[in-house]
């Protein structure tokens, strides 16, 4: 007799952008003459950059070919991509890596759900408060989150709750956690950190012997100076510290899918005997076994985003998207609503007007003002009382966005 894996269970009916998906189909059925704004899920819309397309192009032709054709790859990556990455992105920064150090992977999503296999389950987790969904649902499939609360928190899951109150800057837990789920700048909320208060995070993880998950998916959208792109920034951090990058919203791979992780040599964890294991080698070990790499004319679009061509096209998506975000908080502003986010974030955190819960602002928005975002509350108790709007979208559509909202709020 089959059995399943009883946590899948316990996971809420559907995914949070499922239940958004279900009420925008609902209402275009019922509406459609409406033209809709979505400024929800965090899609990119600019074209890929030309430097990426023309080596896509040429990589697929060299698979047509017997002298250059290319089967199954490293499942870590291939050098071309790894070495690009590391005297591109960590170079610059005074950070050191070796090649084994850098994983190509198919985008951060799948890495940052597949990377508790090589944890016990026993492991308490923390999550800061509102997080992004992924990071709850994989240790509930992993039988590590416990039982699903009243007030919508897992049992066995530290929350840090990062509020308008504490400028959205979590405090260090009060209870002993052997894993930190950081993710700056933050999904949902679009704050950050300074290099001062992630060096706090860090001190806490090496004191405590805990191990730092350290999201930097949107390190490229910074604008200050004083907020790391990576937290290998952080004296130390090469002890306790995954990072997980994406080239997703940099580069606009979200269909091309492609990231990478950074696992230091010096990162371990204990054994069933006390005796201290290199997580690289076991990460390793995991992706031998369950991954074929990212594809070969995927790596080789990838490494064009660092080519002089590459860097100008990717910093001229990012720069459109940031305006995009500038004219939305402004415009968010202007109609006298508490906005967050949007400066080094291509994500705005918008409080709800007074009465309004996150689902009933949602409702508003949408069926008012055709304008689609997310309601907080889907990313954790924490983000009640907020919604996320991103500024992937259009130009036009933003601008158009606003007046909308200026116009029913």
């Amino acid at each position: 007799m089959a059995l399943i894996n009883d946590n899948f269970i316990k996971l809420p009916g559907s995914y949070l952008f499922s239940d958004i998906a279900k009420k925008v189909n609902a209402f275009k059925n019922e509406h459609p003459d409406k033209n809709l704004i979505r400024l929800g899920i965090g899609d990119v819309t600019r074209p890929i950059a030309q430097a990426c397309i023309e080596a896509m192009h040429r990589a697929t032709d060299e698979l047509s070919h017997l002298a250059s054709f290319h089967g199954y790859g490293p499942e870590q990556g291939y050098d071309f991509l790894i070495e690009a990455i590391i005297k591109n992105d960590f170079e610059p920064r005074g950070i050191k890596l070796s090649n084994h150090e850098v994983f190509i992977n198919d985008g951060a999503k799948s890495d940052t759900g597949n990377i508790g296999d090589i944890f016990n389950k026993d492991n308490r987790i923390a999550v800061t408060d509102p997080v992004y969904p992924v990071y709850v649902d994989s240790n509930v499939m992993a039988g590590r989150a416990g039982i699903l609360n009243k007030n919508g928190c897992w049992s066995d899951i530290t929350y840090l709750p990062c509020t308008e109150e504490n400028n959205f800057v979590p405090s260090l837990p009060s209870e002993q956690v052997d894993i930190i789920y950081l993710c700056y700048p933050n999904n949902p909320t679009g704050t950050t950190l300074t290099k001062a208060e992630l060096k706090k995070w860090v001190d806490y993880a090496i004191s405590n012997n805990s191990i730092i998950f350290f999201d930097a998916a949107y390190e490229a959208f910074i604008r200050e100076d004083d907020v790391p792109h990576s937290i290998y920034e952080i004296e130390g951090a090469r002890k306790c510290a995954i990072e997980f990058r994406s080239f997703s919203k940099t580069a606009g791979f979200t269909g091309v899918r492609c990231g990478y992780t950074i696992i230091p040599d010096e990162v371990t964890a204990k054994d069933c005997n006390g005796e201290d294991i290199q997580l690289n080698k076991l990460w390793l070990r995991r992706q031998c076994t369950k991954f074929n790499g990212t594809s070969y004319v995927t790596q080789r679009a990838a490494e064009a985003i660092y080519s002089e061509d590459g860097k100008e096209q990717v910093k001229a998506n990012i720069d459109y998207y940031m305006e995009n975000a500038r004219i939305m908080r402004e415009g968010l502003q202007k109609v006298g609503m508490n906005v967050y986010g949007g400066c080094n974030s291509p994500y705005l955190w918008l409080k709800t007007p007074a009465g309004y819960s996150s689902w009933q602002f949602f409702d508003k928005l949408l069926n008012d003002a055709n304008v689609v975002g997310t309601p907080g509350v889907g990313f954790g108790p924490s983000g009640e009382g907020f919604l996320r709007l991103t500024a992937f979208g259009r130009r036009d559509d933003c601008i158009e966005a606003m007046h909308r909202i200026e116009k029913y709020i």
